[in-house]
């Protein structure tokens, strides 16, 4: 498996500083942001964008879409799919083929619109295919309709788009609704790609997203699941994204020298290094 980093972790830096920082920090891997990337357009351009991925030796590995109402029923996703699109074509431009969407949405479904979740499922998929690409989808821990790893199984299977696949996020695991042996029902080949943090020794009920810390630092079975992930044969990056102030404004170049170490030591205990 191969470190990597996401833009949400340094995003108050911007697109430029995050990146130089962190390859200072010797990242080659980098998870990009659909925003932050449009934010760094609005001064400058997409040749831009990719000179400083050039540059600094960097290889964006994946990327988050950041477009709403893409899975769950709504009168917009014609909408959706066109925004999804114009994501496409940027990702593209920066050398990206695989990206992601989650399953953030705050409605509870009934069982039949859980029909139309997989329908559009085939529709993301699809659209994914046409630009070359691999769309994952990401469970989220407060989502009302797709939360646990055993769901998001569920669906995408149903869904059986070739383009279309499963994200593992260590944090909407481990602090949610799932348990480690729900992990003996991923297939190989089904994850993706892979978000990488730890949980705090906390009650469930006051974890969010903020609370997440660097692998290492809580209480998660990091081993066991990093472990359980190679017997599925996933083999990809495991990319480190958190949402503290402390991470998120502190300096882009130290913030990522403390997660290598942190992660690298993990990594070594758990032989997927």
């Amino acid at each position: 498996m191969q470190l990597c980093i996401h833009t949400n972790t340094s995003n108050a830096a911007g697109y430029r500083r995050a990146l130089e920082g962190w390859a200072k920090a010797g990242f080659r891997n980098v998870e990009l942001n659909a925003s932050l990337v449009d934010d760094f357009l609005k001064t400058d351009t997409l040749d831009g964008a990719r000179r400083i991925l050039t540059d600094n030796d960097l290889t964006p590995v994946h990327g988050a879409v950041s477009v709403q109402g893409l899975l769950e029923p709504n009168p917009d996703h014609t909408s959706a799919i066109e925004n999804l699109k114009d994501r496409l074509d940027m990702f593209a431009a920066l050398g990206l083929s695989k990206v992601y969407t989650t399953s953030f949405g705050g409605r509870k479904l009934t069982l039949d619109e859980y029909k139309i979740v997989v329908d559009n499922m085939r529709v993301v998929g699809e659209t994914a295919k046409s630009f070359n690409m691999m769309m994952s989808v990401e469970f989220v821990r407060s989502s009302a309709y797709m939360s646990t790893l055993l769901t998001g199984l569920k669906l995408t299977r149903e869904a059986a788009h070739p383009n279309l696949g499963l994200m593992f996020d260590f944090y909407h695991f481990w602090s949610g609704l799932n348990k480690l042996d729900d992990m003996d029902e991923i297939r190989p080949g089904e994850i993706q790609h892979v978000h990488f943090q730890d949980v705090p020794d906390l009650p469930r009920e006051l974890l969010d997203n903020s609370t997440r810390i660097i692998p290492g630092d809580g209480v998660s079975p990091l081993k066991a699941m990093l472990n359980k992930l190679a017997e599925k044969d996933y083999a990809g990056p495991l990319s480190v994204e958190l949402f503290l102030p402390q991470f998120q404004q502190g300096d882009p170049y130290e913030v990522a020298r403390e997660i290598r170490h942190k992660c690298e030591a993990v990594m070594s205990d758990a032989g997927v290094i």
